[in-house]
């Protein structure tokens, strides 16, 4: 049996540990209610150019203005988000290194990979800074005009038109790949590392189709580069009324790309707040309203938890597809 003073030297232990423990807590208060003090990085899983890396670029100016510290916007494209996600994942979760990604580390990857070195519900969510919707974009070589001649000139040439996407589990590739499980019509993939590159082919001639987002496309569509057969996205763009939606001619085929922050595992929930709500407000104002709709993005700028519940969403939807088509990486 314990002496008396066997047990005075554990309740002075113990106090001890819960003294340890609420002046950690204390720590991580002061310093979650100081932050920022430092520069802050955005990692971006994608090269330079194209919409992901756009989007955050362009609050990346409001977002030093308004925090009073430098924001810098850091490029680590590969392996479809997954180098820049690892990263990310290991970082100091202090809220001075983030993430600002399109889906695939936060939602398809998962699915898509039989091993991760990082567990994407582990991120802390901060908000989704915009969506864009999807087009089916062809080569104006393709001798087509419309999305029923397409379909008849791909069901009579099976496996003969290649189509590009930003990279293995990109949305682009992943809507493709539903628009041909949904038709039963056979086409190539060949996957790039990213927007631009894959738009700089499509261009060229080097592959004939991209289901690619539609602010990317945004100047080649004007200029007559690039062609426009349909959205993806649920019904017809108010912008484009005479483009039809995917979904008015193949029921089920509905694909938006969203890009989103997050900070690494163990982020205080008061710095993701307070971030979330300073983007809020710079994508609210009517300047950066304006310069996403130049890109085809539309603003959203959700809380932490509502951001949670859409990745969720996104992440049950596309597990559904990969399962049904069957869909692998190398």
């Amino acid at each position: 049996m314990p002496t008396l003073h066997q047990n005075r030297r554990r309740f002075v232990a113990s106090t001890l540990s819960l003294a340890s423990l609420w002046s950690a807590h204390d720590a991580l208060a002061q310093s979650a209610g100081a932050w920022p003090q430092k520069l802050i990085r955005i990692v971006v899983p994608n090269p330079a150019g194209g919409t992901a890396d756009l989007l955050p670029r362009l609050i990346s100016e409001q977002l030093t203005l308004k925090l009073g510290q430098p924001v810098i916007i850091e490029n680590r494209p590969g392996a479809a988000g997954n180098i820049a996600a690892e990263y990310v994942f290991n970082a100091e979760p202090d809220g001075y290194t983030l993430m600002a990604a399109p889906p695939p580390p936060l939602s398809i990857n998962i699915s898509l990979y039989p091993r991760l070195n990082y567990d994407p519900a582990k991120f802390v969510p901060v908000t989704v800074l915009a969506h864009v919707p999807n087009a089916l974009l062809i080569n104006p070589l393709l001798p087509v005009q419309t999305i029923q001649e397409f379909m008849a000139y791909v069901k009579a040439n099976p496996d003969k038109l290649s189509y590009a996407s930003q990279g293995n589990g990109s949305t682009a590739h992943l809507t493709a790949e539903l628009f041909k499980l949904k038709t039963g019509l056979r086409m190539v993939h060949v996957p790039y590392k990213g927007d631009a590159p894959a738009l700089a082919d499509l261009l060229a001639g080097h592959v004939d189709v991209m289901f690619g987002n539609v602010g990317a496309a945004s100047v080649h569509l004007r200029s007559g580069k690039l062609r426009i057969l349909a959205v993806t996205s649920s019904k017809r763009l108010p912008a484009m009324p005479s483009i039809p939606a995917m979904n008015e001619v193949v029921p089920g085929v509905v694909a938006v790309a969203w890009f989103a922050l997050v900070a690494p595992p163990r982020t205080p929930a008061a710095v993701a707040a307070r971030l979330s709500a300073t983007v809020a407000e710079i994508l609210r104002s009517p300047e950066m309203t304006r310069r996403y709709a130049e890109v085809g993005a539309e603003p959203i700028g959700n809380t932490p938890q509502e951001m949670a519940a859409w990745m969720k969403e996104d992440t049950e939807r596309w597990r559904a597809v990969i399962k049904a088509g069957n869909i692998s990486v190398d």
